[in-house]
Formats: C-alpha cells, sequence, structure tokens
C-alpha cells in the first residue's frame, strides 16, 4: 500500500535514531533525502541499503508530480533531511500537502526536532511559544522583528552561526538588552553549549567567542504589564 513516511533523523548524535525509524527506511522501496552525501553515512551506519534519491529546496517543487505518480502506483516512501525532523525548517511541507491532497497516506514517525531540547534547557517559559525558524536575512527582516517585539509568548528562532551576532544586536535593538535570551547549539554533539543571559550579555559572549556549529535561539516573551 502506497504511503509517505516522514522520518526525524539525529541532530548529532547518531544513537538518537529510533529502532521504528531505521525498521521503516529498511522497508520503505524508495529513500528521499535532502543532502544524499549526509545520509548515505547514517544509511551505512545503520546497514541501510535502499535506494535513496535527492530532494532538497532547489529541487523539490519539480519532483512533487512525479513522486505522487510514484505513490499512487503503490510504493512507499521515507522523506527524511539531514538532521532533524523533515518539514521543519527544511524540505518537506510541499510534498506532505501534496500527498493529503490525493488522499496519500502520510505518517510522520515521532523523533528528534532541534528546537525542543533548547526550549527545555532554556529555563525561559515553555507552555506557550512561537516557532520563527529563520528571520528573513533583508526584506522584511525589519517588519517581522517589529511584530515579534510584542509577542508576549516565549520565540524560538534557527540561526547560522555567522549570522548570530547579527540577530542577537537586533533583538537587543527591538526587544531591548534586558530581554531574556538563550542560545543552544551542537545540540547531543560533543561541545554542545546553552549559553542563558540578558540580550546584551549573550551578545557580548559570543562577540568574545565566535560560534561555530548549528544553533537555536530561545527569547523571552515580551513582559506584561506590571512584571
Amino acid at each position: 500500500m502506497s504511503k509517505l513516511y516522514i522520518v526525524p533523523t539525529p541532530i548529532g548524535n547518531l544513537k538518537d535514531m529510533t529502532f521504528r525509524a531505521v525498521e521503516v527506511l529498511k522497508d520503505v522501496d524508495l529513500i528521499l533525502a535532502e543532502d544524499t552525501r549526509t545520509s548515505g553515512k547514517l544509511l551505512k551506519h545503520y546497514e541501510i541499503g535502499t535506494q535513496m534519491q535527492s530532494h532538497h529546496m532547489h529541487n523539490e517543487h519539480k519532483m512533487v508530480d512525479n513522486l505522487i505518480q510514484k505513490l499512487k502506483s503503490g510504493i512507499t516512501i521515507a522523506l527524511i533531511s539531514d538532521a532533524g525532523t523533515p518539514a521543519i525548517s527544511d524540505p518537506g511541507f510541499l510534498l506532505t500537502r501534496a500527498c493529503v491532497e490525493n488522499d496519500i497516506e502520510v505518517d510522520c514517525l515521532p523523533g528528534a526536532t532541534a528546537f525542543v531540547p533548547a526550549l527545555v534547557n532554556s529555563g525561559l517559559p515553555n507552555d506557550k511559544f512561537v516557532f520563527e525558524g529563520f528571520l528573513p536575512v533583508k526584506k522584511g527582516r525589519q517588519t517581522r522583528l517589529l511584530l515579534l517585539a510584542e509577542e508576549t509568548r516565549t520565540i524560538i528562532f534557527y540561526e547560522s552561526p555567522h549570522k548570530l551576532i547579527k540577530t542577537l544586536t537586533h533583538f537587543c535593538e527591538y526587544f531591548g538588552e534586558q530581554r531574556p535570551v538563550s542560545v543552544s547549539r551542537e545540540l547531543t554533539k560533543l561541545y554542545e553549549e546553552t549559553v542563558r543571559g540578558t540580550a546584551k550579555e549573550v551578545l557580548e559572549h559570543y562577540t568574545n567567542k565566535p560560534p561555530k556549529g548549528e544553533i537555536v535561539i530561545i527569547v523571552g516573551g515580551k513582559p506584561s504589564k506590571g512584571n
């Protein structure tokens, strides 16, 4: 029976792969991988010999119709990204939506997602939060920051190391230097760290110690009046 499996992969530590994820990747007819070279190392580690095909942000629009036809023919496909859960700031949404529109079953396995441990590690309120992913690089950035400056819930961002200083500087400017911030990087890896403090303190830390690795930023929401 045709089915699309959304399969999370480790965000760093290979041991974070679930038994079920390995089983599914071994059983499906085709694996769609964001980068076949990166995923090839994971598949080799778990002795998974399933055929792989490249599926990334630059070709996903062109591939959707063909993949839907393959699924309709009765094959099973697993979608993986380089790390974490597909479709969370990674390719996956377009194909998932197309499957839903064509009554093709979609099964998303639970597994690694970088923002969850970063949110819990932050010590900031996590009963209500907003996931923003990556901020716009240029167009729309200021507008987005002005809007988020009024957000009272905890806010989650993804950022690359070479843009972290710029983003923290903007947080000081738009959210205020005293807004609580937590930066987690290299989650589940050897040099994992979480730096907490005010926006100004965290900016000073990374100005003096340029960061490396994948980064998740957690920002406290705007304090309510009287707090």
